[in-house]
């Protein structure tokens, strides 16, 4: 009987559900410390948002090795980025060549999408079930499910009856899609939007771009890692971990710690140029400290930016439409961009601005709105997440007494450090809601050590089971709900579930930030992790 149709007897001591970054990491980390381990992924390998997000041109707006792993300097040293700023199919590669270095794949089960976690509370185990009907027990099940995991297509009038292709970039198919003379519509232009943009921009017919909200887009500024940096990768890595490791923002960038008004306006002008014309995530962590807080340097900034958009866009109008006009520099996820702005200058690619142009229904040849029927062969819904709470609540999660996680969690989450939640026992998820704030892979690695390092003390001190107090619980929840000023994202962004018709506006984040994560973590270790409850099933037989 093959694992995909088999149902296990004993339980494995540490069952991750997942295959992305933090999955991977779990996975490593539960085993190296000697437990039996299982990792079950819906897709048909590795990667998470990488194995799904494989549209063209989708890429890190990371650096490539800020975003890998630091748990092993022989694999630092033997894997090349080709990038600053790698590309997709790279990516998977890495994940890829991780999982075989370290021999993990056979620790994986593959098209195993799971349907239902269910915890017994007579024998302090999870029988975790997936869409084929097989059923799995496990002493502790990890969620690694990942926060850009579970597409959003909004609910427009007639999108089943499109007779043309329709794809999400979040779901993209393995084998390429054909652009070539084809008429296109691409609704969204978020951080996967302005991506595909540019990267299709020449090969179709005609691109109809779709924008609900304008962000402000930056440069990318991507390039080669020449030959003399990867030997300088080398050399430092062990100075690099630790700044990986230890910064607020999980890159190696440094804040400017000065305030825009200690500038003149004339060397304001040059620092922005400056940090146009830096990496990614530069434009907002190598920027002056107050940007984001002090109006003056915010709206400067932005206006900096919108006359960079006047210059590359040719088009006075589209030119407007590209400008936010609602939010300021940080009040949304920002996206990098290479060839963007440039793109609509392009005589097949057009903008609509659906608040001035709303789309009323998808037909079956097209997109139909105030002005008009459109005729498309293919929609691109470049349309976002259902962040941090979305695939979690979706794997069917329930606790003790039959507590569903979703019901627990209908007006928000409340999590402890982003990692347990009070009623379930045994179950954990790095990377999930309440984390951090910056580089993903840093801070939810932070979240796996601290699992592990959880359930090397339950299992060392005897005990089975391992849940979180109600006390720890919302105590952190409220300091994170309460928090809510130290961000300067608004709560009309993704980050607070704000683009899900419905959802609870939730803070989704950790607004006070890596360091106040990290402090708390090692205040739990040290006080003998006195926020969680220890303890033994009432029929281990069971």
């Amino acid at each position: 009987m093959s694992e995909s149709t088999k149902v296990s007897s004993a339980p494995t001591d540490v069952l991750v559900i997942g295959a992305g970054v933090t999955g991977i990491y779990q996975l490593y980390r539960a085993r190296e410390v000697g437990f039996t381990v299982k990792l079950i992924e819906a897709g048909s390998s590795v990667g998470g948002t990488w194995y799904w997000n494989r549209y063209p041109e989708a890429r890190f707006d990371s650096e490539s090795y800020t975003y890998g792993y630091l748990f092993s300097q022989e694999l630092w040293e033997e894997w090349e980025w080709s990038e600053r700023f790698a590309g997709q199919p790279e990516i998977e590669r890495y994940f890829n060549h991780v999982v075989d270095r370290f021999d993990l794949r056979r620790h994986m089960v593959f098209g195993a999408k799971v349907t239902s976690a269910v915890f017994d509370e007579a024998s302090g185990t999870w029988t975790v079930t997936t869409d084929d009907g097989t059923e799995r027990r496990a002493r502790h099940v990890v969620a690694a499910t990942g926060i850009l995991s579970v597409p959003f297509v909004p609910d427009i009038p007639g999108r089943a009856d499109f007779r043309g292709d329709q794809h999400h970039t979040g779901r993209w198919p393995k084998e390429p899609v054909d652009f070539t003379g084809k008429r296109v519509a691409q609704i969204g232009t978020g951080s996967s939007g302005v991506q595909i943009v540019p990267a299709i921009a020449d090969e179709v017919a005609r691109l109809t771009v779709y924008q609900k909200v304008a962000d402000w887009a930056t440069p990318l500024n991507n390039g080669p890692i020449t030959p003399e940096e990867q030997a300088a990768l080398k050399a430092d890595f062990e100075s690099i971990r630790e700044t990986l490791n230890t910064s607020a923002s999980g890159f190696l960038h440094q804040i400017t710690m000065r305030s825009g008004l200690d500038d003149s306006p004339e060397q304001r002008q040059e620092f922005y140029e400056q940090r146009w014309n830096g990496p990614g995530f530069t434009k907002l962590s190598e920027h002056y400290y107050d940007m984001t807080t002090n109006q003056t340097v915010n709206e400067e900034w932005c206006a900096f930016i919108a006359g960079k958009i006047r210059d590359i866009v040719k088009d006075p109008d589209t030119a407007r439409k590209l400008i936010p006009k609602d939010h300021g520099y940080g009040g949304r996820r920002p996206p990098f961009v290479t060839g963007y702005f440039e793109a609509f200058n392009k005589p097949a690619v057009e903008l609509v601005d659906v608040n001035e142009t709303p789309i009323t229904r998808i037909t079956e040849t097209g997109i139909e709105t105030p002005d008009g029927s459109r005729e498309f062969d293919i929609i691109i819904w470049a349309t976002g997440y259902d962040f941090g709470t979305g695939a979690l609540n979706r794997l069917g999660v329930r606790g003790r007494q039959g507590l569903a996680l979703k019901d627990h969690w209908a007006e928000g989450p409340s999590t402890y450090l982003g990692v347990a939640v009070a009623g379930f026992p045994n179950f954990f998820f790095p990377g999930g809601p309440h984390g951090a704030l910056g580089n993903n892979p840093r801070y939810a690695g932070d979240q796996v050590d601290f699992v592990t390092d959880v359930l090397v003390h339950t299992r060392d001190h005897g005990h089975d089971i391992v849940e979180v107090t109600a006390g720890a619980e919302q105590e952190w929840t409220d300091l994170v709900n309460d928090s809510a000023a130290q961000s300067s994202f608004l709560t009309s962004s993704y980050f607070y579930g704000a683009n899900i018709p419905g959802k609870p506006i939730r803070q989704l984040l950790n607004p006070t930030g890596r360091w106040k994560l990290q402090e708390l973590i090692k205040e739990a270790a040290t006080g003998g992790y006195q926020t969680f409850a220890f303890s033994k099933p009432a029929d281990p037989e069971a």
